[in-house]
C-alpha cells in the first residue's frame, strides 16, 4: 500500500483526541530511536534529555535489551500471561533478588499490579488501607503519584486534578522539604495536628512521598528530611511508601533513590525503567509481613508482560551486577551542576544524579528555553506547579560527548530566550 502525504490536517489532528501533550511541544513526526538520540521521519536527529519521561535510562533501542528480547519473540516465547508462572517470570524474579534485594538486605514481596506506574500506587494504596484498616493517606505540596483516581487524589498539581471530575477523597497534603522555606521545624505541622484530636485529621494509614519530585519541579528532599520522615512514620504507626517510579532504576545513582537517606520503606512503587526497554511493568514493593492479599484480590490482565521480564532481566544483568553505572551517574551529575550553575537562572540548579531541574523566573520563559532547544535539536520538558521548571533527564547511558552537546545546545537556548 502506498502512503499519501497529508498536505491538510494531519491524521493526528482529524482522528487523535485533543488530550494529546507531547506532540504539540515537540511539533515532527518521529521514525526511529537509537541510544540517546531520535530521528524523525525526515532524517532530522535530536538529542533525547528526556529518556520517555524517565522510562527509557538505558536508553533508546539498546542493543544489550534488543537482543534477548528478539531472541525470546524468536523462540515464541511467551507474551501474555497474566500471573500464570512462565520461565520469563522467574528469570526476573530470581535476577531482582540476586542484584538488588539481596544485596541491600530488602525484605520486600514483588507484586505485579498492572502495566503502568498508578497500577503500582494504587495496588500500594489498597494494601495500606487493608493492612492498618484505615482510609486517609498522606501525601506532599507538590506531588505527582498518577492520574488514576487514587492516584490522582494524591497528587498536587490543580490542572491535573481537575480532570478527575468527582472530589478527591481520603488523602491530606503536608508541607515538602523546604516548601516553608525553614519557617518551622521539619514535621512541625504533621506532629501538631497527628497529636491534637481536635485537628480533623483521622490517623493515616500510610505516608507516600517522592525523595525528588519530578513533576513537581525537581525538588529533592534532604537526607535528613527522608530519615525524619521515616522516624515519623514509625513513631505514628504510619506505613512510608516511597514512590520510585521515575526516580528509581538508578535516576539518582543508586538502584533506589532512597538508599542515599539510609531508610527502608515499608512499601515502593517501581515502573518507568524497570523493564528497561520501555516496555510496560510495574512492580509493588512491600515487607512480607504485609503480604496480606488473598489469591486473586488484586488482578489485572496485563500484569504479566512476560518481554519486559526478559528485558527488564537483561538490564539488571548488565548494569546492576556492579557499581560502574552508579559510579558513572554520580561522577556526571557533578558536570550536569556545573553546567547549568553558569546560565544565571533565577535559581540554582537542583537535582540528583541525572535528574536536574533548571528553574526560570515564570513558565512562559521555561517553555519558551524548551521551544528553542527542540529547534537546535534537544528534547527537553518542562515541569514545575507553573511549567517554571525545564527538567533534564538524559539516558544514564549517555556519552559524555553527547552530555556535553545537550548542555552546550540548553546553553544556546538559555541564551536566545534571554
Amino acid at each position: 500500500m502506498t502512503l499519501i502525504a497529508e498536505t491538510g490536517p494531519t491524521v493526528f489532528e482529524t482522528v487523535e483526541s485533543e488530550v494529546r501533550s507531547y506532540c504539540r511541544t515537540w511539533p515532527t513526526v518521529f521514525e526511529r530511536a537509537t541510544g540517546s538520540r531520535l530521528f524523525d521521519e525526515h532524517g532530522r536527529p535530536f538529542l533525547d534529555f528526556f529518556a520517555g519521561a524517565g522510562s527509557l535510562n538505558y536508553g533508546h533501542n539498546n542493543p544489550v535489551l534488543k537482543r534477548p528480547l528478539l531472541d525470546y519473540l524468536g523462540g515464541d516465547g511467551i507474551t501474555h500471561g497474566l500471573d500464570m508462572s512462565t520461565t520469563a517470570k522467574r528469570e526476573f524474579l530470581e535476577t531482582f533478588r540476586s542484584t538488588v534485594l539481596a544485596p541491600r538486605a530488602l525484605p520486600y514481596k514483588v507484586m505485579f499490579p498492572g502495566p503502568t506506574g498508578t497500577n503500582a500506587v494504587e495496588a500500594a494504596l489498597k494494601l495500606a488501607r487493608k493492612v492498618t484498616g484505615r482510609t486517609t493517606v498522606v501525601s506532599f505540596t507538590n506531588a505527582f503519584h498518577g492520574m488514576s483516581l487514587g492516584s490522582l487524589a494524591l497528587t498536587g498539581n490543580a490542572g491535573k486534578r481537575a480532570g478527575a471530575g468527582v472530589p478527591l477523597t481520603h488523602t491530606v497534603q503536608m508541607p515538602y522539604d523546604r516548601y516553608l522555606g525553614g519557617a518551622l521545624p521539619d514535621f512541625h505541622w504533621f506532629e501538631r495536628l497527628l497529636e491534637d484530636s481536635g485537628s480533623g485529621l483521622d490517623h493515616p494509614a500510610a505516608v507516600i512521598v517522592e525523595t525528588v519530585q519530578g513533576e513537581g519541579g525537581v525538588n529533592p528532599a534532604r537526607a535528613e528530611w527522608l530519615r525524619g520522615l521515616a522516624d515519623l512514620c514509625r513513631r505514628r504507626d504510619m506505613l512510608l511508601i516511597v514512590d520510585d517510579i521515575q526516580m528509581g532504576c538508578g535516576r539518582t545513582g543508586d538502584f533506589f533513590s532512597f538508599e542515599e537517606a539510609g531508610i527502608t520503606p515499608d512499601i515502593v512503587t517501581l515502573s518507568k525503567s524497570i523493564s528497561g526497554y520501555g516496555l510496560p511493568l510495574s512492580l509493588c514493593l512491600f515487607r512480607d509481613e504485609l503480604d496480606v492479599w488473598e489469591p486473586g484480590e488484586h488482578n489485572g490482565t496485563f500484569r504479566g508482560n512476560n518481554p519486559a521480564f526478559v528485558t527488564a532481566t537483561a538490564a539488571l544483568d548488565a548494569y546492576w551486577r556492579d557499581t560502574a553505572l552508579r559510579d558513572r551517574t554520580l561522577r556526571r551529575a557533578a558536570t550536569v551542576e556545573a553546567a547549568l550553575g553558569e546560565l544565571g537562572t533565577a535559581a540554582a540548579p537542583r537535582g540528583r544524579g541525572l535528574v536536574w531541574g533548571l528553574e526560570f523566573e515564570d513558565g512562559e520563559r521555561a517553555r519558551a528555553v524548551c521551544r528553542r532547544a527542540f529547534e537546535l535539536g534537544l528534547l527537553v520538558e518542562t515541569s514545575g506547579p507553573r511549567d517554571e521548571v525545564v527538567k533534564l533527564l538524559p539516558p544514564l547511558t549517555v556519552t559524555d560527548d553527547e552530555l556535553d552537546e545537550g548542555l552546550g545546545i540548553l546553553s544556546r537556548a538559555v541564551r536566545h530566550t534571554a
